[in-house]
């Protein structure tokens, strides 16, 4: 009895209620999750259309999200998070329930799909922000490094299935199954969310209102050059990354490995990759952060070269297995970063801005992807692709905050700004 006792309160001491039930609620999400961008790919693939209109849903979404990011981000370090999410969820699983019974019925056009995958990235926008700043206040900074890699690992053994699923589904009963059960995990999730415990909201005075709080959040992120170089060479990145995955990657599978059960199977080896990534996080502590962090980004480019070469799949899988790895690398190391050196009562904005510009040249990529394809070929936009990413990877290594930002000791903060005074007219 004794040794139970000793074991269970430190587990109680850090993984607390809050964050088993956002962990669970991430998981029933993530299985749904996983495989909707696959059964989106070929449902329009289905619909007649090609890689143009792949890159126009894609562009659509993450459109979205840039434009109503920084709202939201403002929202969740106004409002409590847990109504954010919850809101954000069941928004999210009304758009992905109108797309299901539309390509189920025959009944989908392309601007329908279009438009409800904007209404799916107006979702994402607020719930992100909300999602990053709730587990960071779930628990205190001691067991940050071994909260967020579980919680990276929940949530990508949830993509492992959702992948190999939503790939063997579409291909047997076809992309709108796929769709309705995202909807039905997300609707899931928002009642799971229900449940949470979040922070009070930080006491505000009546004076500076959201577009103030939007400028101090701006001060906070443009203030540490390692934050916002990290971000910009980030979002070339997953410009790169998501024209690869979403755009060429569906088109290469379905000409040469197989159609969607196989690319299914790709994507859940990534999936594999991110868990494997977010166990060895659980033990390894590197002490240089981001260097740890960009040294992961640098595995993002190998699945675009090797499918440019024209890989079989046992190859494609392993270097998507590769890519999850590095993937978790750098979103653990990221995490504990923004964790240990941002203030928490500007947390939410601060990943607002972050995840901005890791997104906001996502939709340029996508709507580029079939134009580079038709003048370099299928394979030569693959592998512009992988030099893109792995040429900035490194260059970001030269930044010598990057290098030497160090776990456990946070770097000098910029002196506390001012709080800027509203604006009157």
């Amino acid at each position: 009895m004794p040794k139970l006792t000793h074991f269970r309160v430190p587990h109680r001491a850090w993984a607390g209620r809050s964050y088993r039930i956002h962990t669970a609620a991430t998981v029933v999400s993530g299985l749904g999750n996983a495989g909707a961008p696959i059964a989106t790919a070929f449902a329009v693939l289905r619909m007649g259309g090609g890689a143009a209109e792949i890159g126009w849903v894609t562009g659509a979404r993450l459109a979205a999200t840039v434009l109503f990011l920084l709202v939201g981000g403002a929202l969740a370090d106004r409002l409590p998070r847990q109504r954010v999410m919850v809101a954000a969820n069941l928004g999210n699983a009304l758009s992905q329930a109108l797309l299901a019974v539309l390509v189920l019925t025959g009944q989908a056009r392309l601007w329908q799909v279009v438009l409800l995958a904007a209404a799916n990235g107006i979702g994402l926008a607020f719930f992100a922000p909300a999602s990053e700043g709730m587990v960071m206040e779930s628990v205190d900074q001691r067991h940050a490094p071994r909260a967020f890699a579980l919680f990276r690992t929940a949530l990508n053994s949830s993509q492992i299935v959702g992948a190999a699923l939503g790939g063997a589904l579409v291909a047997a009963v076809g992309p709108g199954w796929v769709l309705a059960l995202d909807a039905a995990g997300l609707a899931a999730a928002g009642g799971l969310r229900v449940f949470l415990r979040a922070a009070a909201p930080v006491p505000r005075g009546p004076g500076p209102g959201m577009l103030v709080e939007l400028r101090e959040g701006w001060q906070e992120f443009r203030s540490r050059r390692w934050l916002w170089v990290v971000v910009v060479q980030y979002g070339v990145v997953n410009a790169c990354l998501i024209a690869a995955e979403s755009v060429l990657g569906p088109l290469v599978a379905d000409l040469r490995l197989g159609g969607p059960r196989p690319w299914g199977l790709a994507n859940a080896a990534m999936g594999a990759g991110l868990v494997a990534g977010g166990l060895l996080m659980v033990r390894w502590q590197p002490r240089r952060l981001l260097l740890a962090g960009t040294l992961g980004v640098l595995m993002f480019g190998l699945p675009s070269a090797v499918l440019a070469a024209g890989a079989g799949l046992p190859l494609v899988a392993a270097a998507m297995f590769a890519s999850g790895v590095g993937g978790t690398v750098y979103g653990v190391s990221w995490m504990i970063a923004l964790q240990q050196e941002i203030p928490a009562a500007r947390l939410s904005r601060v990943a607002a801005y972050d995840w901005c510009g890791s997104v906001a040249l996502a939709p340029a990529g996508t709507a580029a992807a079939a134009p580079l394809a038709g003048g370099l070929g299928l394979d030569g936009a693959l592998w512009a692709s992988a030099a893109v990413m792995t040429a900035l990877s490194l260059l970001v290594l030269a930044v010598p905050e990057v290098r030497e930002l160090v776990r456990g000791t946070p770097a000098a903060a910029p002196a506390e700004p001012k709080r800027l005074e509203p604006v009157t007219a």
